[in-house]
């Protein structure tokens, strides 16, 4: 697109349905890659991409050409298959419905980046959830909590 400038950076948060271990740490770096490639090949710029065994974060640069949703929904369905394809885990992986996207400001990518990179450190001592409604708070998102990422253990209890 011709004379059309953007600056959008988008940190994207998903987890493994019912938040189950799933993603092997001896294949992060293959699963990454891959994603990177869904996220350059629709023109987005890779920031920073980390995961758990049971989520994943991505910090892009968003281009104006391809929607986030849509974006979203390639990753989600080819890493799924990517993953499926590789026999990683017993069964069917499956990434949970739904995403959330936090936007930031050109000022804020080395904290962020380095916040992505350091999840190990930060789930030491905060699960998941509770990163994750730390997130919504900071950015004053109202949410029900029925509709959070939920894991096995909620779904027993």
């Amino acid at each position: 697109m011709a004379n059309t400038y953007t600056q959008l950076y988008v940190h994207i948060v998903f987890a493994v349905e019912h938040r189950r271990n799933l993603i092997p740490k001896e294949h992060k770096e293959e699963l990454h890659k891959f994603i990177t490639g869904i996220i350059t090949n629709n023109k987005h710029k890779m920031i920073r991409i980390n995961s758990m065994p049971d989520h994943m974060h991505i910090f892009i640069g968003l281009a104006p050409s391809v929607s986030l949703s849509e974006l979203v929904k390639d990753i989600k369905a080819n890493s799924s298959r990517f993953i499926n394809k590789k026999q990683w885990c017993v069964g069917q992986f499956k990434w949970q419905n739904g995403y959330s996207a936090f936007s930031y400001a050109h000022s804020q990518l080395d904290s962020v980046s380095n916040y992505i990179i350091n999840q190990e450190q930060h789930h030491s001592h905060r699960s998941f959830r509770e990163e994750y409604v730390e997130l919504l708070k900071r950015f004053n998102i109202d949410y029900d909590d029925k509709y959070l990422f939920h894991s096995v253990s909620d779904d027993e209890s």
